[in-house]
Protein backbone atom coordinates (compact mmCIF):
# COMPACT_ATOMS: atom_id res chain seq x y z
CA UNK A 1 0.00 0.00 0.00
CA UNK A 2 1.27 3.73 -0.79
CA UNK A 3 0.83 6.39 2.14
CA UNK A 4 -1.21 9.00 2.27
CA UNK A 5 -0.74 12.46 2.58
CA UNK A 6 -2.52 12.23 6.21
CA UNK A 7 -0.05 9.34 7.13
CA UNK A 8 -2.28 6.33 6.69
CA UNK A 9 -1.81 3.49 4.21
CA UNK A 10 -3.80 3.42 0.88
CA UNK A 11 -6.37 0.27 -0.45
CA UNK A 12 -7.37 0.38 -3.39
CA UNK A 13 -10.51 -1.84 -4.42
CA UNK A 14 -13.98 -2.17 -5.91
CA UNK A 15 -17.58 -2.52 -4.41
CA UNK A 16 -18.83 -4.89 -7.01
CA UNK A 17 -23.06 -4.04 -7.34
CA UNK A 18 -25.91 -5.00 -9.77
CA UNK A 19 -29.31 -6.73 -9.66
CA UNK A 20 -29.88 -10.29 -8.92
CA UNK A 21 -28.01 -12.61 -11.29
CA UNK A 22 -26.18 -10.04 -12.93
CA UNK A 23 -22.78 -12.53 -12.16
CA UNK A 24 -21.56 -10.28 -9.10
CA UNK A 25 -19.38 -13.18 -7.66
CA UNK A 26 -18.53 -14.63 -11.25
CA UNK A 27 -17.01 -11.22 -11.64
CA UNK A 28 -14.93 -11.57 -8.29
CA UNK A 29 -13.73 -14.80 -8.75
CA UNK A 30 -12.72 -13.72 -12.52
CA UNK A 31 -11.14 -10.63 -11.48
CA UNK A 32 -9.33 -11.99 -8.77
CA UNK A 33 -7.67 -14.56 -10.81
CA UNK A 34 -6.87 -12.23 -13.61
CA UNK A 35 -5.79 -9.69 -11.26
CA UNK A 36 -3.74 -11.87 -9.72
CA UNK A 37 -1.89 -13.13 -12.78
CA UNK A 38 -1.20 -9.84 -12.82
CA UNK A 39 0.91 -9.78 -9.93
CA UNK A 40 -1.34 -8.35 -7.46
CA UNK A 41 -2.55 -9.70 -4.02
CA UNK A 42 -6.18 -9.94 -4.41
CA UNK A 43 -8.51 -10.26 -1.98
CA UNK A 44 -12.77 -11.29 -2.00
CA UNK A 45 -14.84 -10.13 0.57
CA UNK A 46 -18.19 -11.11 0.85
CA UNK A 47 -20.77 -8.72 1.93
CA UNK A 48 -23.97 -10.36 1.01
CA UNK A 49 -25.17 -12.03 3.76
CA UNK A 50 -27.46 -14.15 1.23
CA UNK A 51 -24.41 -15.99 -0.68
CA UNK A 52 -24.46 -19.07 1.14
CA UNK A 53 -22.49 -20.98 -1.88
CA UNK A 54 -19.03 -18.91 -2.77
CA UNK A 55 -17.70 -20.45 -5.31
CA UNK A 56 -14.20 -19.73 -4.17
CA UNK A 57 -12.83 -18.84 -0.89
CA UNK A 58 -13.77 -15.49 0.97
CA UNK A 59 -10.68 -13.89 3.09
CA UNK A 60 -13.65 -12.08 4.61
CA UNK A 61 -17.32 -13.13 4.67
CA UNK A 62 -20.35 -11.14 6.67
CA UNK A 63 -21.69 -14.78 7.56
CA UNK A 64 -18.95 -14.82 10.57
CA UNK A 65 -21.10 -11.54 11.55
CA UNK A 66 -24.45 -12.08 10.36
CA UNK A 67 -26.72 -14.40 8.08
CA UNK A 68 -30.15 -13.55 6.06
CA UNK A 69 -31.15 -16.92 7.48
CA UNK A 70 -30.80 -16.02 11.01
CA UNK A 71 -32.30 -12.46 10.63
CA UNK A 72 -35.58 -14.47 9.07
CA UNK A 73 -36.08 -16.77 11.40
CA UNK A 74 -35.45 -14.88 14.40
CA UNK A 75 -37.02 -11.96 13.07
CA UNK A 76 -39.94 -13.06 10.85
CA UNK A 77 -38.53 -11.07 7.98
CA UNK A 78 -39.18 -12.01 4.58
CA UNK A 79 -35.92 -12.19 1.96
CA UNK A 80 -35.89 -8.13 1.08
CA UNK A 81 -36.79 -7.27 4.71
CA UNK A 82 -34.61 -8.87 5.90
CA UNK A 83 -31.47 -8.18 3.63
CA UNK A 84 -32.09 -4.77 4.76
CA UNK A 85 -31.51 -5.22 8.11
CA UNK A 86 -28.41 -7.09 7.87
CA UNK A 87 -27.08 -4.08 5.77
CA UNK A 88 -28.27 -1.88 8.74
CA UNK A 89 -26.39 -4.37 11.35
CA UNK A 90 -23.17 -4.32 9.68
CA UNK A 91 -23.13 -0.45 9.16
CA UNK A 92 -24.25 -0.40 12.88
CA UNK A 93 -21.36 -2.72 13.71
CA UNK A 94 -18.41 -0.91 11.50
CA UNK A 95 -15.74 -1.44 14.07
CA UNK A 96 -16.18 -5.28 13.42
CA UNK A 97 -15.54 -4.37 9.31
CA UNK A 98 -12.24 -2.43 10.20
CA UNK A 99 -10.95 -4.71 12.65
CA UNK A 100 -11.09 -7.98 9.69
CA UNK A 101 -9.98 -5.79 6.99
CA UNK A 102 -7.14 -4.84 8.89
CA UNK A 103 -5.55 -7.89 8.15
CA UNK A 104 -5.86 -7.83 4.45
CA UNK A 105 -3.50 -5.01 4.50
CA UNK A 106 -1.51 -4.94 1.35
CA UNK A 107 -4.17 -6.48 -1.22
CA UNK A 108 -6.75 -5.00 -3.59
CA UNK A 109 -9.90 -5.62 -2.35
CA UNK A 110 -13.31 -6.60 -4.38
CA UNK A 111 -16.51 -6.37 -2.19
CA UNK A 112 -18.86 -8.69 -3.24
CA UNK A 113 -21.98 -6.90 -2.60
CA UNK A 114 -26.11 -8.00 -2.51
CA UNK A 115 -28.08 -8.09 -5.48
CA UNK A 116 -31.42 -5.61 -4.01
CA UNK A 117 -31.54 -2.83 -6.13
CA UNK A 118 -32.91 -0.69 -3.45
CA UNK A 119 -29.70 -0.78 -1.58
CA UNK A 120 -28.13 1.19 -4.10
CA UNK A 121 -30.67 3.40 -5.51
CA UNK A 122 -31.99 4.80 -2.10
CA UNK A 123 -31.31 2.90 1.19
CA UNK A 124 -28.40 4.48 3.35
CA UNK A 125 -27.30 1.79 4.88
CA UNK A 126 -24.38 0.30 2.34
CA UNK A 127 -23.86 3.74 1.19
CA UNK A 128 -22.62 4.41 4.64
CA UNK A 129 -20.53 1.53 4.56
CA UNK A 130 -18.70 2.63 1.41
CA UNK A 131 -18.49 6.10 2.97
CA UNK A 132 -16.96 4.59 6.52
CA UNK A 133 -14.40 2.69 3.68
CA UNK A 134 -13.38 5.93 2.28
CA UNK A 135 -12.68 7.12 5.54
CA UNK A 136 -10.41 3.83 6.26
CA UNK A 137 -8.63 5.48 3.26
CA UNK A 138 -9.61 2.76 0.82
CA UNK A 139 -9.85 4.14 -3.08
CA UNK A 140 -12.70 1.89 -4.71
CA UNK A 141 -14.34 2.63 -7.61
CA UNK A 142 -18.47 0.91 -7.97
CA UNK A 143 -18.45 -1.56 -10.86
CA UNK A 144 -22.42 -1.78 -11.56
CA UNK A 145 -22.77 -5.13 -13.46
CA UNK A 146 -26.24 -5.20 -15.95
CA UNK A 147 -26.64 -8.34 -17.75
CA UNK A 148 -26.32 -7.55 -21.43
CA UNK A 149 -29.64 -9.60 -22.56
CA UNK A 150 -31.71 -6.18 -21.46
CA UNK A 151 -30.28 -4.85 -24.68
CA UNK A 152 -32.64 -6.78 -26.72
CA UNK A 153 -35.74 -5.29 -25.15
CA UNK A 154 -35.45 -1.08 -25.96
CA UNK A 155 -38.06 -1.42 -22.36
CA UNK A 156 -36.40 -2.79 -20.21
CA UNK A 157 -33.01 -0.90 -21.42
CA UNK A 158 -34.77 1.73 -20.59
CA UNK A 159 -35.10 0.37 -17.29
CA UNK A 160 -31.86 -0.18 -16.85
CA UNK A 161 -30.42 3.10 -17.81
CA UNK A 162 -33.03 4.64 -15.18
CA UNK A 163 -31.66 2.02 -12.24
CA UNK A 164 -27.85 2.77 -13.28
CA UNK A 165 -28.32 6.67 -13.43
CA UNK A 166 -29.95 6.35 -9.88
CA UNK A 167 -27.44 4.03 -8.77
CA UNK A 168 -24.67 6.53 -9.98
CA UNK A 169 -26.16 9.37 -7.77
CA UNK A 170 -26.56 7.51 -4.54
CA UNK A 171 -23.94 5.99 -3.95
CA UNK A 172 -21.57 8.56 -4.81
CA UNK A 173 -18.33 6.46 -6.22
CA UNK A 174 -16.54 6.62 -8.70
CA UNK A 175 -18.69 4.72 -11.28
CA UNK A 176 -17.62 1.63 -13.96
CA UNK A 177 -21.09 0.25 -15.74
CA UNK A 178 -20.80 -2.96 -17.03
CA UNK A 179 -22.62 -4.91 -19.64
CA UNK A 180 -21.69 -8.48 -18.16
CA UNK A 181 -21.87 -11.86 -20.33
CA UNK A 182 -21.49 -10.82 -23.88
CA UNK A 183 -20.85 -14.04 -24.88
CA UNK A 184 -24.71 -15.30 -24.12
CA UNK A 185 -26.22 -11.84 -26.00
CA UNK A 186 -26.72 -13.53 -28.95
CA UNK A 187 -28.60 -16.41 -27.23
CA UNK A 188 -31.99 -13.68 -26.35
CA UNK A 189 -32.01 -12.32 -30.30
CA UNK A 190 -30.50 -9.79 -32.37
CA UNK A 191 -29.88 -6.22 -31.05
CA UNK A 192 -32.30 -3.36 -32.82
CA UNK A 193 -29.10 -0.95 -33.43
CA UNK A 194 -25.09 -1.79 -33.14
CA UNK A 195 -23.92 -2.54 -29.91
CA UNK A 196 -21.89 0.51 -29.45
CA UNK A 197 -25.58 2.18 -29.32
CA UNK A 198 -26.03 0.74 -26.21
CA UNK A 199 -22.12 1.00 -24.45
CA UNK A 200 -22.60 4.66 -25.30
CA UNK A 201 -25.98 5.62 -25.13
CA UNK A 202 -26.42 7.10 -27.97
CA UNK A 203 -29.38 9.26 -29.29
CA UNK A 204 -31.91 7.40 -27.08
CA UNK A 205 -35.25 8.85 -29.34
CA UNK A 206 -34.30 6.00 -31.62
CA UNK A 207 -35.07 3.74 -29.15
CA UNK A 208 -38.11 5.63 -28.12
CA UNK A 209 -39.57 5.16 -31.05
CA UNK A 210 -38.82 1.68 -31.73
CA UNK A 211 -40.58 0.67 -28.66
CA UNK A 212 -43.96 2.87 -30.29
CA UNK A 213 -43.71 0.20 -32.74
CA UNK A 214 -45.73 -1.66 -30.02
CA UNK A 215 -48.82 -1.43 -29.79
CA UNK A 216 -48.61 -1.87 -25.45
CA UNK A 217 -45.63 0.48 -25.63
CA UNK A 218 -47.36 3.19 -27.59
CA UNK A 219 -49.85 4.56 -24.67
CA UNK A 220 -46.68 5.43 -22.85
CA UNK A 221 -44.73 7.15 -25.57
CA UNK A 222 -44.71 10.79 -23.47
CA UNK A 223 -43.43 8.36 -20.27
CA UNK A 224 -40.75 7.31 -22.20
CA UNK A 225 -39.69 10.67 -23.86
CA UNK A 226 -39.55 12.18 -20.28
CA UNK A 227 -37.45 9.18 -19.00
CA UNK A 228 -34.93 9.34 -22.00
CA UNK A 229 -34.80 12.97 -21.20
CA UNK A 230 -33.61 12.61 -17.71
CA UNK A 231 -31.19 10.15 -18.86
CA UNK A 232 -29.72 12.41 -21.31
CA UNK A 233 -29.88 15.38 -19.30
CA UNK A 234 -27.39 14.12 -16.36
CA UNK A 235 -25.61 12.60 -19.65
CA UNK A 236 -23.68 9.92 -17.51
CA UNK A 237 -23.96 6.67 -18.16
CA UNK A 238 -22.07 4.66 -19.98
CA UNK A 239 -21.31 1.22 -20.35
CA UNK A 240 -18.13 -2.14 -20.92
CA UNK A 241 -18.77 -4.67 -21.99
CA UNK A 242 -17.69 -7.60 -20.47
CA UNK A 243 -16.90 -11.07 -21.09
CA UNK A 244 -15.09 -13.22 -18.52
CA UNK A 245 -13.87 -15.97 -20.38
CA UNK A 246 -11.81 -13.19 -22.67
CA UNK A 247 -8.80 -11.80 -21.53
CA UNK A 248 -9.18 -8.59 -23.59
CA UNK A 249 -12.44 -7.58 -22.32
CA UNK A 250 -11.22 -8.45 -18.76
CA UNK A 251 -8.13 -6.52 -19.45
CA UNK A 252 -10.58 -3.03 -20.61
CA UNK A 253 -12.39 -3.33 -17.40
CA UNK A 254 -9.43 -3.35 -15.27
CA UNK A 255 -8.15 0.15 -17.52
CA UNK A 256 -11.52 1.34 -16.58
CA UNK A 257 -11.53 0.50 -12.98
CA UNK A 258 -8.06 1.42 -12.34
CA UNK A 259 -8.42 4.74 -13.99
CA UNK A 260 -11.79 4.88 -11.44
CA UNK A 261 -10.61 4.63 -8.36
CA UNK A 262 -6.98 6.20 -9.39
CA UNK A 263 -5.04 3.23 -8.97
CA UNK A 264 -3.37 3.57 -12.42
CA UNK A 265 -1.67 6.41 -11.02
CA UNK A 266 -0.33 4.92 -7.89
CA UNK A 267 3.17 3.39 -7.26
CA UNK A 268 2.11 -0.20 -7.30
CA UNK A 269 2.84 -0.91 -10.48
CA UNK A 270 5.74 0.36 -13.02
CA UNK A 271 3.54 2.59 -15.22
CA UNK A 272 4.70 2.50 -19.38
CA UNK A 273 3.69 5.55 -20.93
CA UNK A 274 1.28 3.44 -23.03
CA UNK A 275 -0.33 3.15 -19.49
CA UNK A 276 -0.64 6.69 -19.41
CA UNK A 277 -1.78 7.77 -22.24
CA UNK A 278 -4.76 4.83 -22.26
CA UNK A 279 -5.25 6.18 -18.92
CA UNK A 280 -5.65 9.76 -20.31
CA UNK A 281 -7.29 8.84 -23.32
CA UNK A 282 -10.72 7.98 -21.71
CA UNK A 283 -12.41 7.17 -24.92
CA UNK A 284 -9.82 4.52 -26.51
CA UNK A 285 -10.32 1.68 -24.51
CA UNK A 286 -14.02 1.98 -24.75
CA UNK A 287 -13.96 2.14 -27.98
CA UNK A 288 -11.36 -0.74 -28.73
CA UNK A 289 -13.33 -2.73 -26.20
CA UNK A 290 -16.93 -2.08 -27.61
CA UNK A 291 -15.37 -2.84 -31.23
CA UNK A 292 -13.94 -5.97 -30.33
CA UNK A 293 -16.99 -7.56 -29.19
CA UNK A 294 -19.08 -6.24 -31.71
CA UNK A 295 -16.74 -7.32 -34.38
CA UNK A 296 -17.23 -10.58 -32.45
CA UNK A 297 -21.13 -10.36 -32.21
CA UNK A 298 -21.44 -9.44 -36.25
CA UNK A 299 -19.13 -12.43 -37.30
CA UNK A 300 -21.48 -14.52 -34.85
CA UNK A 301 -24.94 -13.86 -36.72
CA UNK A 302 -23.10 -13.50 -40.15
CA UNK A 303 -22.33 -17.39 -39.48
CA UNK A 304 -26.03 -17.89 -38.76
CA UNK A 305 -26.98 -16.16 -41.69
CA UNK A 306 -24.96 -18.36 -43.57
CA UNK A 307 -25.78 -22.21 -42.10
CA UNK A 308 -29.56 -20.68 -43.10
CA UNK A 309 -28.60 -20.18 -46.22
CA UNK A 310 -26.84 -23.63 -46.46
CA UNK A 311 -30.15 -25.45 -45.26
CA UNK A 312 -31.89 -23.87 -48.04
Amino acid sequence: MAESSRGGSLAFGQVVIGPPGSGKTSYCHAMSDFLGRLGRRVAVVNLDPANEALPCPCALDIAELVTLADVMASLGLGPNGGLLYCMEYLAANADWLRERLRALRGHYVLFDCPGQVELYTHHQALKDVFAQLAKWNFRLAAVHLVDSHYCTDPGKFISVLCTSLSTMLHVELPHVNVLSKMDLIEQYGKLAFNLDYYTEVLDLSYLVDHLASDPFFRNFRRLNEKLVEVIEDYSLVSFVPLNVQDKQSMRQVVQAVDKANGYSFGDQEQRSLEALMSAAVGADFHFSSTLAVQEKYVQSQDKAVEEEVMDL
